[in-house]
């Protein structure tokens, strides 16, 4: 193999190696239809036999490749293990016939493993168990990323681990909890483990039977938003449910190396980091000032209005996307601020999509500091952030980012009015996806779905929910043509 050539073969090694972990999820879905035995076995037994067969085909002709994983290969590795895993993932439906349709059983799917958890369907208690399992787990494998799933159980990925791990973890900056990059991923994975399993006992204590509780914490954990229940967590008119889920939304949405820290009861540590005390700090004045207007304009009492106001925020600042209660029967003032929280999205380093609260802030204190510039324009002025001088091309990319966000929103909305949307809708579809939030507004808010979006729209919102959950660059790379060159 020639010098700057990619090494495709070890590209087909890997996605293939990383379909043994799609067909894992598979069998233990597999198991839950069988327990229920709601007809749904066999659409998940074939495709078992599928992604098994793929996964061995793909190892046993590329067996002799380069294990040198480059830049350019971590980056068509995290890119397409997506969209591989959500063409598998989507056979269950359609074999089942439960999702009739490659279009709709597809963006069901990336959905759920982008952990946007956007969906077409309009009755989720129909679904047997089986599938409602099969649509959280891929949101709990989507949550902490696939990537850095395999490189906590696959050998074959410690090669060149680095590459797919940066590429894969969300924000402007990877933390590491370990020097090497495996151990990294084994310890976010058993964080993500131990408050799945908080979560679902809490859940229980809460009424919830275990099946729901499961479900729940899976898809609260990730971001995802996908309930077994077509009324979301409203079905549960309990003050208790809805504490313990904003509670655990809110965790997912920190940065898991700080929870980790705080697992480890190193509460200094974690208060003394400037991103997390604004995260707090934007949830509780958003909550607040939700609470105040919704209580002052209904007749709720002020628990309610309190419990109803911060669960949408977190929800939505989260981007997990669960909802106790339509927000857009609220008045157009809390729609509109609800509608602007779902840019924020949660900590980096987070299961949370939208543009991360690091950002944001590096964005502010870099605008303050273009004002202290002008008017002082010989002092030398830097941005800092957790005490630290940010380097002037941290905040080139983050200054990227928020304008090419901005402008894939804005082309996004056009694409989606040009399709026959209305204009309130097409950017409720857009943000919705391209943040990984689930629900918008308009005709695709809480109470409603993505059913009525054309097919070329499903398609379209399907790459944004990938650009979006994968930090924009990272696909969008891809279609660079200096990328491609030797």
């Amino acid at each position: 193999m020639g010098k700057g050539n990619i090494n495709f073969k070890i590209i087909f090694r890997i996605l293939g190696s990383l379909l043994f972990i799609e067909s894992f999820f598979l069998l233990l879905s597999l198991i839950v239809s069988l327990f229920y035995n709601e007809g749904d076995t066999y659409s998940f037994l074939y495709t078992l036999i599928i992604a098994v067969s793929i996964g061995l085909i793909s190892r046993i002709f590329t067996k002799n490749s380069s294990t040198n994983i480059g830049k350019r290969e971590g980056f068509i590795i995290v890119s397409f293990v997506w969209i591989v895993f959500s063409f598998i993932g989507s056979l269950p439906f359609i074999f089942s016939g439960h999702i009739p349709g490659l279009t709709n059983a597809f963006f069901e799917t990336i959905s759920g493993f982008t952990t946007t958890g956007s969906s077409i369907l309009n009755d989720i208690e129909s679904l047997p168990h089986g599938l409602l399992f099969w649509r959280s787990i891929i949101q709990w494998m989507g949550g902490m990323g696939i990537i850095v799933l395999s490189l906590a159980i696959l050998p074959i990925l410690g090669i060149g681990g680095m590459q797919l791990f940066s590429a894969e973890v969300p924000g402007p900056v990877t933390d590491k909890l370990h020097p090497r990059v495996k151990e990294t991923a084994k310890r976010l994975w058993l964080i993500y483990l131990l408050f799945t399993i908080s979560e679902t006992i809490l859940l229980m204590i809460g009424g919830m039977n275990f099946f729901d509780a499961l479900n729940h914490s899976f898809t609260t954990m990730a971001t995802g938003g996908y309930s077994t229940k077509q009324e979301s967590i409203a079905h549960w008119n309990s003050p208790f449910i809805h504490y313990v889920i904003i509670l655990f939304m809110f965790i997912a949405g920190t940065n898991f190396s700080l929870a980790y820290f705080g697992l480890k009861l190193k509460f200094k540590k974690v208060f003394s980091n400037e991103e997390f005390r604004y995260y707090l700090g934007f949830t509780l004045i958003f909550a607040l000032i939700s609470t105040i207007v919704l209580y002052l304009n209904s007749d709720l009492s002020f628990e309610r209005s309190f419990r109803d106001s911060s669960f949408q925020v977190v929800s939505l600042i989260t981007t997990t996307g669960y909802a106790t209660a339509d927000y857009l029967q609220w008045i157009p003032f809390l729609i509109i601020f609800l509608f602007a929280v779902m840019f924020f999205g949660g900590s980096a380093g987070s299961t949370g999509g939208g543009i991360k609260i690091m950002r944001i802030v590096i964005l502010l204190k870099n605008s303050i500091a273009e004002f202290k510039r002008l008017i002082h324009p010989q002092a030398i002025i830097p941005v800092r952030f957790n005490h630290n001088t940010v380097k002037s091309q941290i905040i080139n990319n983050v200054l990227a980012f928020i304008v090419l966000y901005i402008l894939i929103f804005v082309v996004g909305t056009i694409v989606m009015s040009a399709l026959g949307l209305d204009f309130e809708t097409a950017m409720g579809s857009v943000i919705a996806t391209l943040g990984n939030i689930g629900p918008g507004i308009g005709d695709v808010g809480p109470a409603e779905n993505f059913q009525d979006i054309p097919a070329v729209g499903k398609w379209f919102l399907s790459f944004l929910m990938l650009v979006g959950r994968l930090e924009l660059f990272t696909v969008l790379i891809l279609f660079s043509p200096a990328f491609w060159k030797k």
